[in-house]
């Protein structure tokens, strides 16, 4: 049976003798319908982002709530499961009435509830990093793409390692998009693609596609593995002495691989994340202090937490401006442009043509240890490219999701 919480932290006010949310509990309650992985298959990325919104909401309603309401969470395991996310999403919009939705890890999952999203009208955030071109006037994206990750991370490695290039990504959407990203930013920067494999995500097993790499001798392997499974490939590659410098848009990031296999798996790996708790700021600091003692069993605080605590908050102040909960008001108040918080990663904004997020952009090194250094970092990176291409949701609302190679159309 899926797992169903509400929280009573934010319905009741549990720990919080705090006098604002006392007058808070007054109103009615603002609720959040949370649909993520607690189990199954991408849990280990994923239960921290359930934990950040839980954070965010205690902290909210510690302090009065929204407007003086009170934000109730309505928690489902969708169990890395996409009939999962269908069915939660409909009984979160229909049944349960709540008045926004944090969901999904994977693309594929996004895929599955995002029609469902705009068959009854709803407004849901998707806290991942994913390969981008999803312009939609019902989501807010969160998550860094790939023109804030790969527009980063390529040219720096094949400046530092080479221009021969090899990619192996899972094999569906996610992966499917992001090495054509990959593809394209490798050949604008003079570089050549050696190789590219598309693996399925039950895959655990690569000594064929060791043997590949090793045949095709590349500079930079980029590495889109997803999932439990996947994240195999790590220790048979270092059980092969393979060695190439490996970049990546999704691992440490989302899965911390660096804490969870034997060093030196991961050595020499470089992932472009907005957030990992090393970052080694004041706020990054306060933030991973406060968290570890909410939940001091927390192995690792990935981007994907943070973008979940941060979007309550974003979300927060949408609502106060728009002093409505209705999609359509809050749309009104991401169209100004100024919609911004101060995250533990740095400050980060919508952009209102496409309502997706602007990042501190993170180059993790992954040492022989295992340890983390940044060899540089990118300020205030903008999702520009759907933008630029032609989305514009304040004109028109297409629902699509696009690719470099079917970009959108521009609106007169």
């Amino acid at each position: 049976m899926a797992r169903h919480v509400i929280s009573t932290l934010a319905v009741l006010g549990i720990l919080l003798p705090f006098s604002g949310l006392a007058v808070a509990q007054e109103k009615t309650s603002i609720k959040l319908g949370v649909l993520e992985d607690q189990s199954g298959d991408f849990a280990v990325a994923t239960i921290g982002k359930v934990h950040g919104i839980q954070l965010a909401t205690e902290e909210i309603n510690a302090a009065g709530g929204i407007d003086g309401r009170p934000l109730e969470l309505v928690i489902y395991d969708t169990q890395s499961d996409n009939t999962r996310y269908q069915e939660f999403m409909r009984r979160v919009l229909q049944r349960d009435k709540v008045d926004a939705v944090f969901a999904g890890f994977s693309s594929a999952s996004r895929e599955a509830y995002r029609p469902i999203v705009n068959q009854f009208d709803g407004f849901a955030f998707y806290n991942n990093q994913y390969e981008g071109g999803v312009c939609d006037a019902n989501m807010v994206v969160t998550g860094a793409v790939p023109e804030q990750q790969f527009s980063t991370l390529i040219p720096y490695m094949i400046e530092k390692y080479g221009k021969k290039v090899y990619t192996i990504a899972a094999d569906y959407n996610f992966g499917q998009i992001s090495a054509e990203w990959v593809r394209n930013i490798v050949k604008e920067h003079g570089g050549e693609m050696v190789g590219e494999e598309f693996i399925p995500l039950g895959v655990s097993q690569f000594s064929q596609t060791i043997q590949n790499i090793q045949t095709a001798k590349p500079d930079v392997l980029v590495t889109l593995l997803v999932g439990t499974a996947q994240a195999s490939y790590y220790e048979q590659a270092g059980a092969a002495s393979l060695k190439v410098p490996m970049a990546s848009s999704v691992n440490v990031g989302q899965g911390y691989e660096h804490k969870r296999f034997k060093a030196p798996s991961l050595a020499n790996m470089y992932a472009t994340v907005n957030y990992i708790e090393e970052v080694d700021t004041p706020a990054s600091k306060a933030f991973v202090e406060k968290w570890h003692k909410k939940f001091p069993n927390e192995p690792y605080i990935n981007q994907e937490a943070e973008n979940s605590y941060s979007a309550v908050y974003l979300y927060k102040q949408m609502v106060e401006r728009a002093k409505s909960t209705k999609r359509d008001d809050i749309r009104k108040v991401i169209a100004q442009g100024d919609v911004c918080f101060d995250a533990p990663e740095g400050k980060v904004c919508i952009d209102p043509k496409s309502q997706h997020m602007s990042h501190t952009i993170y180059l993790a090194h992954v040492g022989e240890d295992h340890t983390i250094d940044f060899p540089k970092v990118w300020q205030d990176v903008k999702p520009y490219w759907l933008g630029d291409s032609g989305c514009d949701l304040m004109k028109s609302d297409p629902s699509a999701q696009y690719t470099p190679s079917n970009p959108p159309v521009a609106t007169k």
